[in-house]
Formats: structure tokens, sequence, C-alpha cells
């Protein structure tokens, strides 16, 4: 396990396999669509399971595996099979719309996948065409019912909460109630420029306080006859991130929160990422990268752990509330 400059212990690593997408996310990309780096830009599978070796050898024994959609990446099962057979690697997890899920979630869990994030922003099926630009939620939710089939443990839905959007939080928290599905709420993060590029006009006002949102949420259930979400106290599902987690009374599953930006998690950031072409990024909110395309190519492992330790040691404190980046949440990886 290796130690930044800040004395935080970092062994997770998040890895875009590609930033290609089956969906156009409001927040995450333009309807066109982004420029896609070329194929051969791209690391190889190959090249991404040396460097999970190499990772591993520094300490990493977490590994999340992103997008754009992972899914829609040829080979990603093979993949998965020989990141979770990689000696110091103990757990392989995923992000994913949950769209392709029905047809490989039983070969992904088969390869060794052991649990999967699934990311849905409302319950509404017109709301979900509009936030996704083309959608179907029902796929979402067939993704959904398959993960829980085939045995991924935990399943967690992870929804941006928008002010302007006005979903149905209390809907949401409920998926919790009836099966094991661990419901997260994300502060929007304005990551990007999607906002000013695509006319959404959203603000840091659309980004609702967890705090307020908790009130929201209490508000809403009491009235529903359900009563209030209290702390879990030490029942958290199985995870590597900084969500805070609650729980109606007698709900199979958890509420959590996750805070970036109005209760920020910085001083217990525990990860790097690497975007698909192959560039560390330190930290979500800057625009810091490290690139170890040309080495890991080269075969100069040295190289590459150099430029990892460089990257790990280049962790800021903290992002200090910086809003926008230069490269959209697609391009970066989720």
């Amino acid at each position: 396990m290796g130690l930044d400059q800040h004395g935080r212990s970092i062994d997770y690593l998040r890895i875009s396999i590609t930033d290609r997408c089956n969906l156009r996310c409001l927040y995450c990309m333009p309807e066109e669509g982004v420029a896609w780096q070329p194929h051969d830009a791209m690391l190889s599978l190959e090249e991404i399971q040396h460097f999970v070796q190499l990772a591993a050898a520094e300490g990493f024994s977490r590994i999340r595996l992103t997008g754009g959609e992972p899914l829609v990446r040829l080979g990603v099962t093979d993949l998965v099979r020989n990141i979770s057979n990689t000696p110091g690697i103990e757990r392989v997890a995923m992000t994913t719309n949950g769209i392709l899920l029905p047809d490989m979630a039983a070969a992904l869990r088969e390869a060794g996948l052991s649990r999967v994030n699934i990311s849905l922003d409302t319950l509404d099926p017109e709301q979900f065409t509009y936030i996704t630009r083309w959608g179907r939620i029902e796929d979402v939710f067939a993704g959904i019912d398959t993960a829980l089939i085939v045995g991924f443990d935990p399943v967690k839905i992870n929804a941006v909460v928008v002010r302007s959007l006005n979903q149905d939080l209390l809907a949401f928290a409920k998926l919790s109630l009836a099966r094991p599905l661990h419901v997260r709420f994300i502060e929007y993060m304005p990551v990007g420029d999607v906002c000013g590029s695509d006319g959404l006009g959203w603000t840091a006002a659309d980004t609702i306080p967890n705090e307020e949102l908790i009130q929201l949420i209490n508000d809403h259930a009491r009235a529903d006859g359900i009563g209030e979400l209290k702390p879990i106290g030490g029942q958290e599902p199985e995870g590597w991130g900084p969500a805070r987690y609650y729980t109606f009374e007698g709900a199979q599953g958890t509420v959590g929160f996750i805070s970036a930006i109005s209760r920020h998690f910085c001083a217990e950031c525990n990860r790097l990422r690497m975007t698909a072409e192959g560039t560390l990024r330190p930290c979500l909110f800057s625009d810091l990268e490290f690139s170890i395309a040309a080495p890991l190519r080269a075969g100069d492992d040295v190289a590459v752990r150099r430029i990892l330790r460089e990257a790990l040691d280049s962790k800021p404190d903290e992002h200090h509330n910086r809003v926008g980046t230069e490269r959209l949440m697609s391009q970066i990886g989720g």
C-alpha cells in the first residue's frame, strides 16, 4: 500500500478502458459526443493488464473498471479475468450504466468481477430518456435485476442529484427497502465544460448539499409513514469510497451520501485514476496528468513505476473547490 505526500494510503485504482458510451448523459458529454481517441491511441487490453501488474507491485490492490461505458469495450470479460487473477489484486469492480448487463453479467461474475455500481439518475422513464438523450430505463432495470440474480454483492445504484431535475428522491431511497440495493446519492459536480457548451444552464446552485438532501428525504419519508433514515452504525456495504450510509428500519439495503462538494472527503482520498489512453490523474478536479503510455508500450517497467510514483506524490491535499476541468467526465473515467 503506497502513501502519498500527505500520508494517505493509496491502494485503489480506477481505470477507464474506453471513452466510448452507448448513452449521451447531459452532464457527461454533448449530444454529438466527443472526439473519441483513435483505437490505436487507447491502451490495449494487454497493456492495461500489464499496468495492473506493475501497480499491484506498488501496493494497489483494488481495481475499478470505468468508461465511458466499460461494457462496450470488446474483450472486457477476458480483461476482468486476467486482472482478478493478478497477484496482489484483491477485488475487481465496475461502474456501468447497466444496459448491457443482462447479456454479460453471468460471464463477468464467473470471470471474477465481484460487484457493480449502476448509474441511474431518475426513476421516471421520460426523464431518463431526457437525461440520457435516448436511453430506455427498462434496460437499466433489467440490468439491475440480472446483477442481483448472478450474485454481485453489493449492487449499488449511483444517482447524481441535480436540483433543476426535481428527481423523486424518496422513490430512489425506497429501492433499498425490499431488495439488497445500496442507493448512493452523489452531489452534482461540475466536471468539464458540458454545462456551458451544451446550454444546460446548470450552476453551483444545482448542487444539493447532502445535509439538505437527507432532510428532504426524511421529511418525505415521515409523510409516507416509513420513518426517517438512521445512521447504519458499522454495517456498511463493502466499498472503497467515501459514502456515509443510512438505512430505513427493516430495509434490506442502504442509502448512502457522497459529498464531493459540501463536505469533501479529500483527507481520506485513496485513489488514482487512469484514462483510456494511459494518463494518470492524481485528482478528479485537477488537470494535472502523467502519461505512462509510451514507456508501457516500450516495455520500460522501471519508467512506468517511476511515473506512477510521481503521480502518487503529486496528489493535492484537496480539490480546493475548483469547478470545471479541461476534460469531460467521459474522457476522464467515471
